[in-house]
């Protein structure tokens, strides 16, 4: 005598089968093996200065709004907005995703709390 699989919450019998592979693969997307090329700025394609000034803009004014909100994971700078990001982001062709050590700049606390021509 077999036993018919018990249903899952959809109502579907269950399957034993492990899940098949994906055919394609969506760059960035959750659990996509290529996630993180997408914390790198394509600094072939951009001028560096003026994005990260972009970026830092952006930051600086969700800081004002926001003081208390915790640290986002960076910026994401379109042709003409962008937005702080909490999570890594699955961009658009013409986006960049900034990380926020680049928006911050150097840290203080690596620095020497003197200055080297001071005695």
């Amino acid at each position: 005598m077999s036993v018919a699989p018990q249903p899952n919450r959809a109502g579907l019998p269950r399957r034993n089968n492990p899940p098949a592979s994906p055919s394609f693969v969506i760059r960035g997307a959750v659990g996509s093996s290529v996630q993180p090329a997408a914390t790198q700025p394509r600094w072939d394609r951009i001028n560096s200065a003026e994005v990260i000034a972009q970026a830092r803009r952006i930051y600086f004014h969700f800081l004002e709004g926001s003081p208390t909100h915790p640290d986002p994971l960076g910026v994401v700078i379109g042709s003409l907005q962008g937005r702080v990001v909490f999570e890594l982001p699955v961009l658009l062709p013409e986006e960049q995703f900034i990380p926020l050590e680049l928006v911050r700049g150097r840290s203080p606390r690596g620095r020497s709390a003197r200055s080297p021509l001071r005695g």
